[in-house]
């Protein structure tokens, strides 16, 4: 099985190019996809920063690449955008799409415990599998400069990615994202089914919790949050976020945004500002 990425389609944008690329994962046991923009390059040996981009539930790694339009100022920024997938795919695991909220499209970014869930290491693929296989395969891309974002259960993923890998991110920013989940019905379902019942474990993937253990934060947490999103006061819980950042002294820049919902509309209005604030970290 093809471990190395082999890439499958290529489209020109802002001077740079979207590519998709497949390749087995050893950590999730399937192939998956991911894309890369690539900026128009100043030269051959050029490296470019990587911007890390977690996508939502039932997304994949084509939603932000296609909706986002965050290659624009990612082109003039001179940030490679690396989008993977939410979840492993093709294992026919029973049950894995019986709920949108669950299973495939939902990895929750984490490393599942129980048995029957055991490939869902989307934490694992993140964090450790894919930044060595960009660095050791996609020589355009200097993966020891990396920032990370993500949106809804990509936000969580993001925060929580962050904030326990300090050394490996430059900058994090989120969109409406899961950042009390133990407190919320998308995380417990997701929580209960991949690490079992004890909260302990749950913990460990909160941000909330998490950000009182890891305060060595150095650039401020950027975070916008619609004012319309129908998920705001019983998915979300930004203000749980906020006041665990003032309790541990970490600066959050949260921007609740009147009028704006939970979807890519949202995203795409925003993203610049995001992307600019991870390129002044990047290029420190």
């Amino acid at each position: 099985m093809e471990t190395k990425p082999t890439e499958i389609s290529s489209s020109k944008m802002f001077g740079g190019y979207n590519k998709r690329y497949k390749h087995y994962s050893p950590t999730l046991g399937c192939s998956m996809t991911f894309h890369i923009y690539f900026p128009p390059s100043p030269s051959p040996s050029h490296k470019f920063p990587v911007l890390y981009w977690l996508s939502g539930l039932t997304c994949t790694d084509e939603n932000f690449i296609a909706k986002s339009g965050a290659q624009r100022v990612a082109s003039t920024e001179g940030i490679a955008l690396v989008a993977p997938d939410t979840s492993p795919r093709g294992l026919n695991v029973e049950g894995e799409a019986d709920s949108w909220d669950f299973g495939l499209g939902a990895g929750f970014y984490l490393n599942a415990t129980q048995e029957k869930w055991k490939n869902w290491r989307m934490y694992d693929y993140v964090v450790k599998e894919l930044p060595k296989l960009l660095s050791e395969n996609i020589l355009q891309l200097d993966t020891l400069r990396a920032s990370i974002s993500g949106h809804s259960m990509g936000g969580h993923g993001a925060l929580t990615i962050y904030l326990k890998n300090l050394d490996k991110y430059k900058s994090v920013s989120a969109f409406s994202p899961v950042v009390n989940p133990i407190n919320c019905a998308w995380g417990q379902k997701a929580f209960t089914n991949y690490l079992g019942d004890n909260k302990a474990d749950w913990e460990e993937y909160d941000a909330t919790c998490l950000v009182s253990k890891f305060k060595d934060v150095s650039s401020t947490i950027l975070i916008d949050q619609g004012e319309d999103d129908k998920f705001l006061h019983d998915q979300l819980l930004p203000q749980k976020f906020e006041e665990a950042c003032k309790k541990a002294n970490v600066n959050l820049l949260l921007r609740l945004q009147p009028g704006y919902d939970h979807s890519y509309y949202f995203i795409a209005t925003f993203i610049d500002d995001h992307i600019h604030h991870h390129a002044q970290a990047l290029k420190l």
